[in-house]
């Protein structure tokens, strides 16, 4: 089991730089043996355990001044059950890595977010998300899981075995125990169609209903001070496979989506006067495309301007006055939004801490260049979030606490029970766990 540093003078920070912590020690176990034993040495010690993967989070949902686990060496795939058509997988294994390995394999996760750099650990633990008309999160797509427990038991988790641990802890927010397994469902790889198109927001909101019941997967981007959107509609195709060309994913992938927006928004957070006109040309800047391709290639595109995120989960049917109201709000303030909002959707799903959990959601993220001042739009942006009794997003900046959540999540006291009998001693405790969950 190696011992590690973390970042200049032991501290770690997350990969938005808005999140910051000192551990007493890191360690990174080569198996769930040495995870096990990590955690109970931690206990003797009287130390406080969280387990952190790529630092995605803009929550300090991983943050201890205790021992922090790095699962980098917890990699790689246990087993494919090609009768059952599920994937067993370590728990510090990127998302990337997986997708990858399963495509060689003919095989494909059902839905993914819009980044794969996370861990499908510290993925699945927050909730992490794409959009979907029918499929949910990924952790929605769990089948099984392996949990170390606060004893330094280890305990394998389904709907069989150990089924009330399994129910809350596809979504666990490392409050329960630290993952060190997951099975996936997967089903043989399909291709998927693209299609994306720019469309003025006042059409995607009248027409919403329609455009999210007609695709499998439907998504826009606005882009505050103007009225322009860019859409995107991911529906299942017999093929032939037709991937956007080299020379054109760079431009508009890299080139635009990155580099260049990149400098805009360094140009922006130096001139703020400046971001309308900027976000003028932002919106107009990517043309309409269509290409078809195997699922991650479509699901995923490259993040690499840093940023930090609000996302709220509203009810579906709350969705369009939400945009709304959030469009006024940008309109009649002096606010300069340099980043789109954007918009996904998700069935309801039987997850307790899931932020689909029994009602079908519609999700509003918004962002700030990192470096950029966003408080005052996060602080504005969560009222109308809340006012329609919105779940925040657990590794997203958000405000809310115990007594807020409790009322939005018929199922709260279920987990916080259950967390009372797999924790008492509160090993997995943090100063964000405390004001989420409770103490």
């Amino acid at each position: 089991m190696g011992s590690t540093a973390n970042g200049t003078n032991g501290t770690w920070r997350n990969w938005g730089g808005n999140v910051r912590a000192r551990p007493a020690r890191e360690v990174a176990p080569a198996s769930v043996d040495e995870l096990a034993e990590a955690v109970r040495r931690a206990a003797e010690d009287g130390l406080r355990v969280k387990a952190v993967g790529t630092g995605h989070s803009f929550t300090s949902v991983a943050a201890t001044d205790g021992v922090l686990i790095r699962p980098h060496l917890l990699t790689g795939i246990r087993g494919i059950d090609r009768a059952a058509m599920t994937v067993t997988v370590e728990a510090g294994t990127p998302l990337k890595r997986l997708n990858r390995a399963l495509a060689r394999e003919g095989l494909s996760l059902t839905n993914m977010g819009d980044i794969m750099e996370q861990t499908v650990s510290g993925a699945t633990s927050t909730g992490t998300h794409g959009t979907g008309r029918e499929s949910g999160s990924i952790a929605a797509e769990i089948r099984a899981l392996e949990l170390v427990t606060a004893d330094g038991s280890v305990l394998t988790c389904s709907a069989r075995e150990n089924p009330e641990v399994f129910a809350a802890a596809r979504i666990g927010l490392g409050a329960l125990g630290v993952v060190s397994a997951i099975t996936f469902a997967v089903e043989p790889v399909f291709l998927l169609t693209a299609r994306e198109e720019p469309m003025p927001l006042e059409r995607v909101l009248a027409d919403f209903d329609a455009l999210w019941a007609e695709n499998e997967h439907f998504e826009f981007y606005w882009f505050p001070h103007t009225g322009n959107t860019h859409t995107k509609r991911n529906n299942r195709s017999a093929g032939p496979e037709r991937p956007v060309g080299r020379a054109r994913a760079w431009f508009e992938d890299e080139f635009l989506s990155n580099g260049a927006f990149e400098v805009v928004s360094r140009v922006g957070r130096a001139v703020p006067a400046a971001v309308p006109a900027i976000a003028r040309i932002s919106s107009r800047a990517l043309s309409a495309r269509t290409y078809t391709d195997i699922p991650y290639k479509v699901f995923t595109s490259p993040r690499r301007v840093r940023f930090v995120e609000m996302e709220y989960a509203v009810p579906r049917e709350a969705l369009v006055g939400t945009v709304r109201e959030l469009k006024a709000l940008v309109d009649r303030s002096s606010l300069r939004i340099g980043f789109p909002v954007e918009v996904r959707t998700a069935p309801a799903d039987d997850i307790p801490l899931s932020t689909a959990s029994g009602r079908d959601s519609a999700y509003v993220a918004v962002h700030m260049f990192r470096g950029t001042p966003y408080r005052a739009y996060f602080t504005a942006a969560e009222r109308i979030f809340t006012a329609h009794g919105g779940r925040p997003h657990w590794g997203k900046v958000h405000t809310r606490d115990a007594a807020y959540l409790s009322r939005v999540y018929p199922r709260f006291g279920e987990f916080t029970a259950l967390r009372d009998r797999l924790d008492p001693d509160r090993r997995f405790q943090n100063d964000y766990l405390r004001r989420v969950l409770g103490p």
